[in-house]
């Protein structure tokens, strides 16, 4: 399978995401490029290349309707990613984690069902090759430090700023 790219400018800097050909995103970023973001796809979703477009359609004007204040713009974007069962149930529940209203990786842990786990809910977030779509940038420590994010502290404050002011 070849899949397409692209590259967006935002308030943050560039996004690039990386489509299959059924417009399902398999990976996405704050980067200038695929470089990075190709080896987060899991193995057996991995194309064998890459072709860039100007535009990936629905997956570019969402990311730059969330930019520009529309939340819920990358809510109906698909997003393929595959690992062990725990990981791809807890990737679907940060797709549920509402904007504007962050959770501790312990409530994390509990939303997916197993409030003990919160090292595999970190992991989660850890291992999540789609950010913005699938917003592991809306989980925090408890007291409310950032955590960490793949993308950078300065990207995850933004996000978590803009979101917050956007739902009010």
């Amino acid at each position: 399978m070849t899949a397409t790219w692209s590259t967006v400018d935002t308030p943050i800097g560039p996004f690039t995401a990386i489509a299959a050909d059924d417009g399902a995103v398999l990976a996405s970023g704050w980067t200038a490029g695929p470089d990075t973001l190709t080896p987060l796809i899991a193995a057996t979703l991995r194309p064998a290349g890459l072709r860039r477009l100007p535009d990936l359609g629905p997956i570019t004007r969402a990311v730059q309707r969330f930019h520009d204040g529309n939340l819920a713009a990358i809510d109906d974007i698909p997003v393929r990613q595959r690992s062990g069962e725990f990981l791809t149930h807890a990737w679907d529940v940060l797709r549920k984690v509402p904007p504007g209203q962050p959770v501790t990786y312990s409530e994390y842990a509990a939303l997916a069902g197993r409030p003990s786990a919160v090292r595999a809910a970190a992991s989660a977030c850890a291992r999540n090759a789609a950010a913005l779509f699938v917003p592991c940038h809306r989980v925090v420590r408890i007291g409310g430090a950032l955590g960490g994010f793949r993308w950078g502290l300065d990207v995850k404050r933004w996000l978590l700023a803009h979101e917050a002011e956007a739902a009010r």
